[in-house]
Parts: structure tokens; sequence; C-alpha cells
């Protein structure tokens, strides 16, 4: 990158993110650069009016950060030692570099957001600047995803739709036992043997998958219950993967519900209205428009079709239990949701759109997809078909 940019940055004023960009996202957003080490990025004010982005970190990751780190300066704490020394802890020594750093840069104000570790906050004060705390910096950021961002959940979805149709292909291929049960390979299919097979493919593209959904029957009633025990024919099976990629940390998330066998009238029912109001709420998806706005859409869609929202408290009779959906990114859930008072969408923001209907006695149906908001509208990540059946 070049020296400086120009931003207006006041002089006297500095930003800083600091943690660990393994598990502070923000800040591994910032620099798209991984590393299991305390690390400070200050954006510093320069005298031709730019900014020079000054990335603190471990001294053995120096040259691997300037190859790959967003950043226009790497240095270590040795670099910026104060006159009482560093501290041989290494979190602490960061932070006392940090101070000493925005010291010489004669920086009074230090503006931040809400992920700062305290201790910095700590040397900072100690060096005599102010600490001020922006709680909304860096959320729209976190929300408009950028070309890389996109490319990235695109591939991560792309990944999840995988592992969904070798499920679909392991439910639907299996035989059904004289008491309901699937079989596969002589042994009974169960929640967990399907997880198990979920999580190894995954493994071999490359994600960590959390303990996904695969819900049979009447579990499937409650939309958390991760599911347990055996697979059956003619009932509903909700599963709902949301794995991570190892190298990118971006997140997939996306949600079919198979029958294997015959199925009941009213699933078929429940099907075709929850397909239908995640096109609705879809449709609804562009710049300007409320995540209220799309959920309004999606229970209007149900509405129409006979279903209403609330928990399920009754045998056999549907509902919508959930909002709409949510953003996703480095996190399966971000910013904004798609339910009750959600602002208003913006270009770049990535969601899930996931209606679905829960009965108790029979289960649920859910279905989601994922999609990018769009200058005109949105586009929708997943190509798998919707169907009970599908293969």
């Amino acid at each position: 990158m070049s020296a400086c940019y120009a931003c207006g940055m006041t002089q006297g004023h500095a930003t800083l993110i600091a943690g660990l960009p393994t598990t502070n996202l923000t800040l591994y957003r910032e620099i798209r650069f991984k590393v299991g080490d305390p690390t400070a990025l200050m954006l510093l004010p320069q005298a031709c009016g730019g900014v020079e982005r000054l990335l603190l970190i471990r001294d053995i990751e120096m040259d691997r950060a300037r190859k790959h780190a967003r950043v226009h300066r790497v240095a270590c704490a040795a670099e910026f030692e104060p006159a009482s020394g560093l501290s041989g802890d290494r979190e602490t020594a960061t932070a006392q570099a940090v101070a000493e750093c925005l010291r010489r840069a004669s920086i009074q104000v230090v503006h931040t957001d809400r992920t700062l570790p305290t201790i910095y906050a700590h040397f900072i004060q100690l060096a005599g600047m102010r600490v001020e705390c922006d709680v909304e910096w860096g959320i729209l950021a976190r929300r408009a995803k950028d070309e890389q961002e996109l490319a990235w959940l695109r591939e991560a979805q792309a990944a999840t739709e995988r592992a969904m149709q070798l499920a679909s292909r392991t439910i639907l291929q299996a035989r059904a036992a004289k008491d309901g049960t699937l079989q596969l390979d002589g042994a009974t299919l169960t929640s967990d043997s399907l997880r198990t097979m979920i999580d190894v493919f995954l493994l071999g593209e490359g994600y960590d998958n959390p303990n996904s959904i695969v819900a049979c029957g009447p579990q499937g009633a409650d939309c958390h219950d991760h599911g347990s025990g055996d697979l059956r024919t003619e009932q509903p099976i909700i599963v709902d993967i949301f794995p991570r990629n190892k190298k990118t940390l971006y997140n997939g998330d996306m949600t079919r519900t198979f029958v294997h066998g015959a199925i009941d009238p009213l699933i078929a029912r429940m099907h075709a209205a929850v397909v239908a109001a995640k096109r609705a709420a879809i449709d609804a998806v562009k710049p300007g428009v409320t995540g209220e706005a799309v959920h309004a859409a999606t229970l209007a869609s149900l509405a129409g079709s006979g279903f209403s929202s609330g928990q399920p408290t009754s045998s056999r009779v549907p509902v919508m239990s959930h909002g709409t959906g949510h953003g996703i990114g480095l996190e399966v859930h971000e910013p904004p949701l798609l339910a009750a008072k959600a602002p208003a969408l913006i270009v770049g923001d990535v969601l899930t759109v996931e209606p679905g209907l829960y009965a108790l006695d029979v289960g649920g149906v859910r279905v989601e997809d994922m999609v990018a908001v769009t200058t005109t509208g949105c586009e929708n990540f997943n190509r798998m078909d919707e169907g009970l059946h599908a293969d």
C-alpha cells in the first residue's frame, strides 16, 4: 500500500483497534491477516493530510505481515519501548508500546470501537491521552462487504451447499426398515451419524463445522433443537449447516428440509408456504428497505397461505416462531436482523433468508438461502432445489 491516503483525520487524533486477529474479527477484517498474538492497528494522521495504517505485531510475524496485511507500515513493540521498559508479558508489552507510539506521534485523543481490550485503554490513559469509544464504529463497515468478502462468502455457501447435497442423498437413498427407521449400509441412520458425515465432508473442504442441526419429526418443532436419535421415514428432517472456512474465517449457512418416503399433506402445505415466503422475502430485499419490512413480507406471505406467527402450542398447528433471517460474514449471526425494529439494508449486506413453520407432534419445515444486497436488489448465492425430495 502507499505511504498514506487522505481521509481528513484531525491532527492530534488517532484510531486504534487491538486484540487477537483470530478472535477480534473487526481487527481481522481491517488487516485481512490472521495471527494468534496481540496485535494493534493504529491509524495515525500525517502532515500531508493523509493517514498511515501502522500495524504493531510480534517481531517474528513482521515479514509475513509486510507481505499480506492491509497496512502501510509494520513494527514491533521493541521499536516503541517506553522509558520504563516493556513487560515480559506479550499483551502488556504490546499495550505499552501502543501508548508510547501514540505519545511520540503527539496524539491527544484515541478513538476506538467496542472491541478494544481494557489493557490498551489503561496504558493510553496512563500516558495522558483520552480514549473515546464509538459503540457504533465499524458496524456499518462490517455490514458492507467488499468484493473479496463477497467472493469468500460465495465460496463458503457453495461448500455448504455441497454438504447439503450429501445430506440429501444420504437421507433419500436410505432404506426404510419395518419399524420406520432409516437404514444405511446395515446400520440405523441417526442424527449423529449424519452430522458426522457432514463434518468429515466439510473437513476435507477446509471448514470447521459447528454442531449441525439434524432434527427429525417432532424434535423439529423446536427450531433450536439440534436433533438426536434415529432418523425415520415419512417424517420431516430439518438439516441446517453453518460451517466456517479455516483460511478466510467466513461462514456459510443453509437449511433444507427433507422427507424420506410419503409426505404428510400438512408437511406438504407447510413446505409450499415456507418456500413461497422465502421467495417473497427475497423479492423484498433491496437497499433502503428495512429488515423489518422484509420480515413483514415473510409474515404476509405465510398469512396468505393460512399460517400465523408465534410459538407452537397446539398439535398439528404450524406457526412461524422466529425472525426471517440475519446478517452473516465473519460470524454466523451478524447485524442486521430481518425482524421487528431492524434497520434499513445497505449495499453489501449479506443475509440469510430462512422462514420456517413448526408444529407440535409433527415437526418443522425450514428453508434457508444466503443473499447479498446489490444496488438493484439482491444476489442469491444458492442453487440447490428446495424440494422435500431434493437430491
